[in-house]
């Protein structure tokens, strides 16, 4: 029985390449040894979870019996479901609004905590600290707040003799009331702009202000085109927040009234877990992905018109 000869290196150029290889090889194994909790993590938690939803919403399952394949019978009746296309107009209607006003009003408080004033520490924590806290906590704070009998808001327009809407209560004012909530959390977005902010180099301001530029043209030629990549960062991570609101309807509204604030989610959540609609939930989830993902792939193909990034030009 023979065996097989061990490569004979001769040379030095010979000796020097197999080194290098086993190097890299020991890199390679290195790497993925780090990356593999992650890995392991994603596979179990995120994409095997996926391929069982996919499998799921081809099925009628209520959890106690087997699964029975239906094949497209979930999607035929998603399209004859009158809520949800209430749901995915909720949704829209409540992403198209709440994440233009969280931009600007981040933008505008970005602006105002980079100045030069006394205290700023106290106040950049001050903003910062509601996006830290509990989603259900904060829910109940602001449906005690939006509360048409004891609540401050309400007590403070009576004080001038306004009398406050049933902000929770009515059809019109419901879904309104949460886009406004949506604004106590600005604070995080905030620090994201400032941190922009400060990295625009000074010496632009200093050449636009030799130029003639007022504080506004400093701002719109300077500040805003600069700003981009963050300003659209932003819109895409607060577009897919938005779109997978739950936590505020669930625990304020619970959807009412007159399903004036039956999120997608929240419906999904109900024909999972209250109805035991399996099969239609994952149908549901999986509708609501690729709307999240459709809506992606435009924002990152409107940017070219809108983001500027600083060195393209003398890239291209």
């Amino acid at each position: 029985m023979t065996t097989a000869a061990k490569p004979v290196l001769t040379s030095p150029t010979q000796r020097r390449s197999f080194g290098l290889s086993r190097r890299a090889l020991q890199r390679n194994l290195d790497g993925w040894l780090f990356a593999s909790p992650w890995i392991i993590g994603f596979v179990l938690w995120t994409l095997g979870p996926m391929i069982a939803s996919l499998v799921i919403a081809f099925t009628e399952w209520d959890l106690i019996s087997a699964p029975r394949w239906v094949g497209l019978e979930n999607v035929t009746t998603m399209m004859d479901d009158a809520l949800v296309g209430q749901a995915i107009k909720v949704t829209t209607v409540y992403a198209i609004t709440s994440v233009p006003l969280h931009i600007i009003v981040g933008l505008l408080l970005a602006l105002l905590l980079n100045a030069d004033i006394k205290g700023l520490r106290f106040y950049r924590t001050a903003f910062y600290m509601p996006s830290v806290l509990s989603g259900v906590a904060v829910a109940l704070l602001w449906r005690w707040l939006f509360s048409t009998e004891f609540g401050l808001l309400n007590s403070i327009f009576s004080y001038f003799g306004i009398r406050g809407p049933s902000w929770l209560g009515d059809p019109n004012w419901a879904l309104p009331s949460l886009v406004l909530m949506s604004v106590w959390s600005v604070g995080s977005g905030a620090i994201i702009y400032l941190a922009g902010l400060q990295g625009i180099p000074t010496d632009l301001y200093e050449a636009a202000q030799v130029d003639g530029a007022t504080g506004w043209g400093r701002f719109w030629y300077v500040t805003l085109p600069l700003m981009t990549p963050v300003l659209f960062f932003q819109l895409v991570t607060g577009l897919i927040a938005a779109l997978q609101v739950f936590t505020q309807a669930f625990i304020m509204t619970e959807g009412g009234p007159n399903n004036a604030t039956l999120f997608l989610l929240l419906y999904l959540y109900r024909n999972a877990f209250e109805y035991f609609r399996m099969g239609y939930a994952s149908a549901l989830a999986w509708l609501l992905f690729i709307y999240i993902l459709v809506l992606t792939l435009i924002s990152f193909r409107l940017s070219d018109l809108w983001v500027y990034y600083e060195g393209e030009d003398q890239k291209g």
